[in-house]
């Protein structure tokens, strides 16, 4: 019998700095990238909390030069981007620092892309579309969740379809992905909640993953353990640095996984909340992380007991698809203790948001058509997607 050939890829940034203090290291790192005046990707927020005036305080005793960019929007759109990349060359930038969370990485991802590259925002939409590597590109994580600082993948709002553009390309994985705690203590509890669950969707949509392997299992089985260890610690009480640490390394080994397994529909469903209603990507796949989970379970029937296990139900004398369903369990009551709202009409309510059953047939047409849907473990029909989007109203 004929043996399939199967190549796995694991891409990380070349360097990696975590733990407390490490954003003091910024300007000599960007240095070492070959950069002498970088644009400062950030968002209103980061700026608000006062985490912007820590870094370029920063730059400015390294006598460094630098222009800031702080208009990214929770869902960065093709807009931000173009406005970005105007600036970056206006201002006679040679390199790039993004600071925040997944919004501002990944809008300066887009701008990065545009730079080295050309072109418009949307001729990247896909797998590798670059041909020409991106600039000395350095990224400060303020929250620990998506993991944008350190993975090949950008999420870009197109504001005339009103869908989220899925881009994965090798090419913009960060040269230098920074995590400091410290910068993370003011994110609020539902932020944290939010990115937090973020994370943990990272790890499970990878361990389940059809071209998960052994590495990226080893990440997503540790962010787990992590998240269902520090993750309520954190939302409790912002200012535990160890749990602020411990979720800092939770989102990294999850962005380890899913950067190398990819995702699922989770991701794939929430992207189209995002597009259409402009919703907290974060909250959106919390809050359908158990539905399509429970879709996919009988795919996976072993790996989600093992992962009941490792989320800390016991298991002893269950058999596999009893352990299993403890998964789906222990996923819940941790987006319940943490606060994530119980179904897409609440979510909607809370951010002024009117989440309609008639967008679910557009939803559903976008959700199939996203690229992180081809590596779920189940495969669905549109009457699945649709019915998953129902139950979870």
């Amino acid at each position: 019998m004929a043996v399939q050939e199967q190549v796995y890829g694991f891409f990380i940034p070349s360097v990696t700095l975590i733990g407390i203090g490490a954003s003091k290291l910024i300007p000599e790192k960007i240095k070492a990238l070959g950069g002498s005046k970088p644009l400062v990707v950030t968002d209103k927020g980061v700026v608000a909390a006062g985490i912007l005036k820590q870094v370029t305080e920063l730059l400015d005793a390294a006598a460094m030069p630098y222009t800031v960019y702080d208009k990214t929007v929770p869902n960065p759109t093709d807009l931000n981007v173009a406005e970005g990349t105007e600036l970056y060359k206006s201002s006679g930038c040679d390199s790039l620092i993004t600071l925040g969370g997944g919004s501002s990485h990944d809008c300066g991802k887009g701008i990065g892309l545009l730079i080295s590259n050309g072109g418009k925002i949307h001729d990247y939409e896909g797998i590798d579309k670059a041909t020409k590597p991106l600039m000395p590109y350095l990224a400060v994580n303020t929250t620990a969740g998506t993991a944008s600082e350190m993975t090949r993948f950008a999420v870009i709002t197109d504001t005339s379809r009103h869908v989220k553009m899925a881009i994965a390309d090798w090419r913009v994985t960060p040269g230098i992905a920074i995590d400091d705690p410290v910068l993370m203590v003011g994110m609020p509890p539902a932020l944290t909640a939010a990115t937090g669950m973020d994370a943990l969707t990272h790890a499970v949509e990878a361990f389940v993953s059809t071209i998960a392997n052994p590495m990226t299992d080893a990440c997503a089985v540790e962010a787990m353990k992590l998240i269902f260890t520090h993750l309520r610690k954190a939302v409790a009480n912002g200012q535990d640095l160890a749990a602020r640490e411990g979720m800092c390394f939770a989102q990294y080994l999850a962005g380890m996984a899913f950067n190398n397994a990819s995702l699922g529909y989770v991701h794939s469903m929430a992207h189209q909340l995002g597009g259409f209603y402009n919703l907290p990507h974060g909250e959106c796949n919390a809050l359908l992380l158990p539905y399509v989970e429970k879709f996919n379970l009988i795919a996976k029937v072993e790996k989600f007991a093992e992962m009941a296990a490792i989320m800390g139900e016991n298991t002893a004398g269950l058999a596999p698809r009893d352990a299993a369903e403890l998964a789906l369990k222990a996923i819940r009551q941790l987006s319940t203790d943490v606060g994530i709202p119980a179904n897409l009409v609440e979510l909607g309510r809370r951010y002024g948001k009117e989440v309609k059953a008639g967008d679910i047939p557009t939803m559903t047409a976008n959700a199939q058509k996203d690229i992180c849907r081809f590596t779920n473990p189940r495969c669905a029909t549109d009457k699945d997607v649709a019915d998953i989007y129902t139950a979870a109203m």
